[in-house]
């Protein structure tokens, strides 16, 4: 048996070259930027590549590392731990964008003899930018011989929601908190609605995302919150002192809300001092987490009349994210 474990990448080097060219990767995708090819390619060229790159730059040379992106080292390091725990599987790692690629990747199951490749998506929540842009690309580049066994998205799972829960359970025990914030990379409201196939749940039901139905069983927004009711329950926070964010958006047209920017010194105003912060739609540190919430938003947090922002490690190789990885897979090939 064969496991792939995918995540989305980063580039080479924290220099404007690799950065530049991770960028142009990442955002010319079509399940990421998804309007017309020529709209897509001007916005890049034009936009995106010329301004962003340079503070894209500078925020990687923020976090990286001695060994490298944070990202994917933590990946690296998970995917030993994981070959240690199923001896008898072939088990890569991929990255969606970057290296290791894709490609390299299915090119060593395709000269290897298999009789099944086990993908796993190594995002909590279904989105189209990220699960299934990957599941396109491994599809593209599997020969049809090869059957594939698609593990889902895991946002309740328990194994998941005890493993994230176990990162944070020791601070929150013995440190005072005034309020738990659960912040998710965000997505164009339009990713979500497209994938209503009802046309009159999301975006138009009152509390759209307060259960898993048939008409929104893909949506985003609704598998976050099911995440962070999950959390809170587990890790015994009040209703009234947890809430969830949406960061990292792009562009002008509307994110799903609310945004974290903007919620992080309205907490300040509002008198809560201490905050502590998770980021469940990250298994592993990464720009997201270390430069956006740990450095900038501590920022603002402190600049707004605030006094500590705690970012709650996420799973990287910790051994009960490693047991929760394996037990997920057995429990969808066995």
């Amino acid at each position: 048996m064969c496991l792939l474990l995918v995540n989305l990448g980063s580039p080479q080097s924290p220099s404007k070259r690799h950065v530049r060219q991770y960028l142009r990767e990442f955002l010319s995708d079509p399940d990421v930027i998804d309007i017309p090819y020529l709209f897509r390619k001007l916005l890049l060229y034009g936009v995106i590549l010329p301004f962003r790159t340079p503070k894209t730059a500078q925020a990687y040379q923020k976090i990286w590392t001695p060994q490298g992106s944070p990202l994917l080292v933590y990946s690296q390091q998970l995917r030993d731990l994981i070959a240690n725990r199923l001896p008898s599987w072939n088990v890569q790692l991929a990255m969606r964008y970057g290296k290791p690629s894709i490609k390299e990747a299915t090119e060593t199951f395709t000269t290897a003899s298999i009789n099944k490749l086990v993908v796993f998506p190594l995002y909590p929540q279904y989105a189209t930018s990220s699960t299934e842009t990957a599941l396109k690309q491994i599809k593209k580049l599997i020969p049809e011989s090869i059957p594939l066994q698609i593990i889902p998205p895991f946002y309740d799972h328990p194994a998941f929601i005890n493993a994230f829960a176990s990162q944070g359970k020791e601070r929150l025990n013995n440190q005072h908190y005034d309020h738990v914030l659960f912040s998710y990379h965000g997505l164009p409201q339009r990713h979500i609605a497209q994938l209503d196939k009802t046309n009159a749940h999301c975006f138009v039901a009152s509390q759209c995302c307060d259960a898993i139905t048939d008409a929104n069983q893909d949506c985003y927004r609704a598998h976050c919150l099911a995440t962070s009711r999950a959390l809170a329950k587990a890790l015994q926070i009040p209703d009234h002192l947890w809430s969830m964010s949406f960061q990292s958006r792009l562009g002008r047209t509307p994110w799903i809300t609310p945004y974290t920017d903007e919620e992080i010194p309205k907490f300040a105003k509002q008198n809560i001092k201490n905050l502590i912060v998770f980021s469940p739609s990250f298994v592993a540190d990464c720009l997201e987490t270390l430069e956006e919430i740990q450095i900038r938003a501590q920022e603002l947090f402190c600049n707004a009349g605030g006094e500590t922002l705690t970012l709650i490690p996420s799973l990287n190789a910790s051994p009960l994210w490693c047991d929760a990885i394996v037990d997920i897979v057995h429990q969808h090939t066995l």
